[in-house]
């Protein structure tokens, strides 16, 4: 019965360092989740046709995405520049699109952003 419970304690401390590793890798991931939706974050997005690469600036504390008014939900973040053109990112895809109005009926353009998990 002595030998039983060696066999267990060495048994039992690969599974307690486990849950310690899990614990801290949990504590780690929820830290860089509570970055991703609170502060500035900044998103690297590339145009689909040319491939030319932007970054956004979203401050989650301000609502604003480039020092610009946005509406932030779960699912999408959108907002109007400067220019006056829409932007609407889907937060699930990265699916950036971008209207810019005209009195000629305007343009879309599609962008693709890579967003943090």
């Amino acid at each position: 019965m002595h030998l039983e419970c060696k066999m267990s304690s060495k048994l039992l401390r690969p599974l307690v360092r486990i849950r310690q590793l899990a614990a801290g890798i949990g504590a780690l991931v929820f830290g860089m989740t509570v970055h991703a939706v609170s502060g500035e974050t900044a998103i690297t997005c590339a145009n689909l046709a040319s491939g030319a690469g932007f970054q956004i600036k979203i401050d989650y504390d301000r609502s604003t995405v480039d020092s610009n008014p946005a509406k932030i939900s779960d699912r999408e973040i959108s907002w109007r520049d400067e220019k006056r053109w829409n932007y609407t990112l889907d937060r699930r895809s990265g699916n950036l699109t971008i209207v810019l109005a005209s009195s000629t009926g305007g343009n879309f353009l599609y962008d693709r952003c890579k967003l943090e998990n």
